[in-house]
């Protein structure tokens, strides 16, 4: 399994992954958000990223508005700043947006650490299900993207994942071992 917090992986990833590498690196937003646990979380970091795929920074935020104003501060001034707050499975969120380096930032908080955060969640499951699945799979799932449908529930058509919600109905296949899930793959596909 890949250790997301180290972000070394993009320097010897896919083009995009090491231009988004670069894109981080130059823009220090790892450094300056350490304080919040930044992960990226997303596509890119899978491999599975279409022309349109942002750069997701998850972070670990008790105080929202610090939060805010510590971003708005630091990343005010990148083209197509901005924030807004909502609610998410009733949890409040921060979100952030900017472009840099020819990638859109989102940066997502809440008051939950980081590796807890459906977001990263969906991520280490999509990673588990696409090193069993291989090659085929990357690239259904990006089809499926190209086509303008969202990552988790992609992944549900492709994996044949039951269920009237895909995000919650991935997070249930956490569950399962490797060899589990090999077995439910090999039955769905």
């Amino acid at each position: 399994m890949n250790n997301w917090h180290d972000l070394t992986y993009l320097q010897a990833g896919t083009p995009r992954q090491r231009a988004a590498w670069e894109a981080i690196h130059r823009l220090g937003i790892m450094e300056r958000l350490q304080a919040y646990q930044p992960v990226l979380a997303g596509t890119i970091p899978l491999d599975i990223d279409v022309a349109d795929s942002d750069l997701d920074v998850i972070c670990c935020a008790s105080d929202l508005d610090e939060f805010d104003r510590f971003v708005r501060d630091a990343f005010g001034r990148q083209d197509g700043f901005s924030q807004q707050r909502c609610d998410v499975n009733g949890v409040p969120s921060s979100v952030t947006s900017f472009w840099h380096g020819g990638f859109a930032f989102e940066l997502f908080a809440q008051p939950v650490p980081a590796d807890r955060q459906n977001a990263y969640r969906h991520m280490v499951m999509e990673a588990r299900l696409l090193a069993l699945s291989g090659e085929q799979a990357r690239e259904g799932i990006r089809e499926l993207k190209r086509n303008g449908m969202k990552t988790e529930p992609a992944f549900a058509r492709y994996f044949g994942i039951p269920g009237d919600d895909p995000y919650q109905a991935l997070l249930e296949w956490e569950r399962y071992s490797d060899a589990e899930l090999a077995e439910l793959i090999q039955k769905r596909t």
